[in-house]
């Protein structure tokens, strides 16, 4: 491949990588083109972006904007998917694809500067997204609270129905 050639591709991909700050690594060796078009296509539903590269390019890309840690994770021939809301989203949509087509691997995972190899794969797909940490916190914080307004209210409650039942009970006795 051309100096050129390789700069242009390198171009791009730093366009493409612009603001991304966690990725997967895949592997895609023996994946047939209608195969491959699936992924991409249930991939891009998603709006998870996978792109395959160049090794070298990719780690040049790679310093540009500032992933140097996922160099180290380029190893064969392989792309990278990014996108989604995190990439734990993007790691349990490839290992839901992966299922279907043994061919397709996820390879390694980028979390925050954080390399995930492939045997810490599995472990990152049962990490909570943000979105999923952030209701768990505020699900906690209100639980507490619930709790201490159904013990404030619960007295009152059982006294009001008692009244109430006294009152009835008035009210039959009156009648008779």
């Amino acid at each position: 491949m051309s100096k050129p050639v390789k700069e242009m591709l390198r171009k791009d991909l730093i366009a493409r990588l612009e603001g991304v700050t966690s990725l997967a690594v895949v592997g895609f060796t023996g994946l047939d083109a209608g195969h491959t078009h699936r992924v991409r296509s249930e991939l891009e539903k998603k709006e998870i972006k996978l792109t395959v590269v160049k090794n070298s390019v990719a780690r040049q890309a790679f310093d540009a904007v500032g992933l140097e840690a996922a160099k180290e994770l380029l190893d064969g021939p392989c792309a990278i998917a990014y996108g989604s809301d995190s990439v734990i989203t993007v790691v349990r949509e490839l290992l839901d694809l992966a299922k279907e087509s043994k061919e397709l691997t996820v390879k390694a995972a980028l979390l925050e500067g954080e390399p995930f190899g492939q045997d810490q794969i599995l472990a990152l797909s049962k990490f909570p997204t943000r979105d999923e940490a952030i209701a768990n916190v505020a699900g906690t914080i209100l639980a507490g609270g619930a709790n201490l307004a159904g013990c404030i209210i619960g007295p009152g409650s059982k006294i009001a129905s008692i009244l109430k039942t006294i009152e009835e009970n008035q009210s039959d006795e009156d009648a008779a």
